[in-house]
């Protein structure tokens, strides 16, 4: 959280609409006055965690730690169908990796079972529920329209009957699907979700922590609110489709014997061009192989995301400068990269990687020497240090640094031409080897031994500069090149279905790369810069000692028209 935190210690989250509400009910005379701002973040572990939670948890956690408040993690494992101890993990893992702590407020919403049962009771004995025995099919059909009420055949029902009838539901005597229980609220109300919501079922499946003590699940709508109560939240933050289920939300903590009186305040979800965010659909793109797991670097999941080379400090820099407002829009890709890139800048250490190599050959330079040059890891930061670089006779270049027949205003090799061979010599090419196919395999040149690092003492203009790696002291990398998942902004919209825009080249993998000797103890998530290729990460999976990995988190060309 070190970047949420000035000098001083104090939060500079940046204040939007939700802090104004807050700052209300915290003032003398607020509704919670002389309160602690109390949050949650209540993440389903039904999946992996993406790009749009890592907003929803800037908001929950940022928002209480800016009034020194307090935030819950609640797993709200209410839906058995989906859920699995593998996502509560992950989900830990992501939030830690952000830099939010929970301390010692972890909760499941199915330690409330017995307490959201016995708040059924309560509302049946008030007679503000009612068991119904309505097939889905039934209940769509009598649901009604604007002009025509809802209606149910068991909403007059006695309540010693309902009684009877739900303890013998949660006995398990009926079978799924035959009955539910009913909020009894009005069946002409113009918000759908007020209509006599359903606020349990019936659902004989196996869940992964009360195994099979329950049959019967209560609905979100109706276990939210009870799951802020039961925690003391103040203010329960969530995204902008739960402000049609708000008027249930209030209405299930009013007609509770609720200890607190949670504020519910909704806020615009994070939407981004193109990708998916969708559970269901990333669950689609894992299951059916388009992509090599919930952590492919081109997944919009945090781990993802962090595969990739992603910083926490990136992420929250997105979040924060997108803001929080009541209003839905789509943020460009081009941004996010825009806010790692900012990152990296200022905290990548600097190397040289040949991506694309041909060797380079100085004729006139002795075959049996080799000198060191000391280059800074960083232009701006001394305090990280220098590293040793070796050069030699031959030295691996880019094959797209040299041109036999050079187009218009090309700076780099080609007979005749001079450029800078980084922090080492000028040199001057004089020719190239081609194969049997025409290919170039050998560049050739000689140096000038009175530019040592670079300088120019009679003042010439060399206005090319090309990195390299020694030809006899390198490693061999492989790097992997990731774009956009999908080749549209939108691959939700048209008439296709979303996989038939998955970019054939969004991973291009490349074998044979030569990278500095020095990384060769490179650790798993280090990040680098490699000079005019972009910003490159260690792969956390796949990269191993002898075998390097390295995943290109972002260009370094910035795209994103500010």
């Amino acid at each position: 959280m070190a970047d949420i935190l000035n000098e001083n210690n104090e939060n500079v989250m940046s204040s939007n609409f939700i802090h104004q509400f807050i700052e209300e009910d915290m003032a003398e005379g607020g509704a919670y006055y002389g309160k602690k701002v109390h949050t949650r973040f209540p993440p389903e572990p039904n999946g992996y965690l993406h790009i749009g939670h890592a907003k929803a948890i800037f908001v929950d956690f940022g928002t209480a730690l800016k009034y020194n408040g307090i935030c819950n993690l609640r797993m709200d494992d209410t839906n058995p169908t989906k859920e699995d101890v593998e996502y509560v993990d992950a989900i830990k893992e992501d939030i830690k990796w952000l830099g939010f702590d929970w301390g010692d407020r972890f909760y499941y919403a199915s330690q409330y079972f017995e307490e959201m049962y016995n708040f059924a009771i309560e509302l049946i004995n008030k007679g503000l529920a009612y068991v119904c025995e309505l097939t889905p099919e039934q209940m769509h059909e009598y649901r009604g329209d604007l002009q025509t009420p809802a209606k149910s055949p068991y909403r007059d029902r006695p309540i010693e009957e309902s009684l009877d009838l739900f303890k013998r539901m949660r006995a398990g005597e009926f079978e799924d699907g035959s009955m539910t229980l009913r909020a009894k609220i009005d069946l002409a109300s113009g918000n759908f979700n007020m209509r006599d919501p359903v606020i349990y079922r019936i659902n004989r499946l196996k869940h992964h922590r009360t195994g099979d003590e329950w049959c019967i699940y209560p609905m979100y709508d109706f276990a939210h609110p009870i799951e802020d109560v039961m925690e003391g939240i103040t203010h329960s933050l969530c995204t902008l489709e739960f402000e049609a289920h708000r008027p249930l939300y209030d209405w299930v903590v009013d007609n509770i014997s609720a200890p607190c009186k949670p504020r519910q305040i909704e806020f615009a979800r994070l939407g981004i061009n193109n990708t998916v965010m969708s559970k269901r659909k990333l669950r689609q793109l894992v299951e059916e192989n388009y992509v090599n797991g919930w952590d492919d670097p081109r997944m919009p999941t945090i781990c993802g995301l962090r595969r990739r080379g992603y910083t926490p400090a990136a992420i929250r820099s997105f979040t924060d400068q997108i803001g929080v407002s009541k209003v839905n829009s789509i943020v460009e890709y081009g941004f996010l990269e825009h806010c790692l890139r900012d990152d990296l800048n200022d905290v990548a250490t600097r190397a040289m990687a040949v991506l694309d190599p041909v060797k380079l050959i100085i004729t006139n330079y002795p075959e049996d020497k080799t000198e060191e040059f000391e280059v800074e890891n960083h232009p701006n930061h001394p305090e990280m240090g220098t590293r040793t670089v070796t050069f030699s006779r031959e030295l691996y270049i880019e094959s797209t640094d040299f041109m036999e027949e050079p187009v218009k205003k090309y700076q780099r090799l080609y007979p005749g031409n001079e450029v800078r061979i980084k922090s080492a010599y000028i040199v001057k090419c004089t020719g190239c080897k081609k194969d049997e196919k025409g290919n170039v395999v050998e560049v050739y040149a000689t140096y000038d031994p009175e530019t040592r690092g670079g300088n120019t003492p009679d003042g010439r203009k060399v206005r090319g500069t090309i990195h390299w790696v020694n030809a006899k002291d390198y490693v061999e990398a492989e790097i992997r090149l990731y774009d956009n998942l999908f080749t549209v902004p939108d691959p939700d919209s048209g008439d296709k279905n979303f996989l038939d825009y998955i970019n054939p080249q969004s991973l291009v993998v490349l074998k044979g790369c030569k990278v500095e000797k020095s990384l060769a103890k490179a650790e798993k998530q280090d990040r680098f810069q490699f000079m005019r290729q972009g910003y490159f990460c260690v792969d956390s999976k796949d990269s191993s000692e002898g075998n390097l990995v390295f995943n290109r988190a972002v260009g370094l060309k910035d795209s994103f028209k500010k």
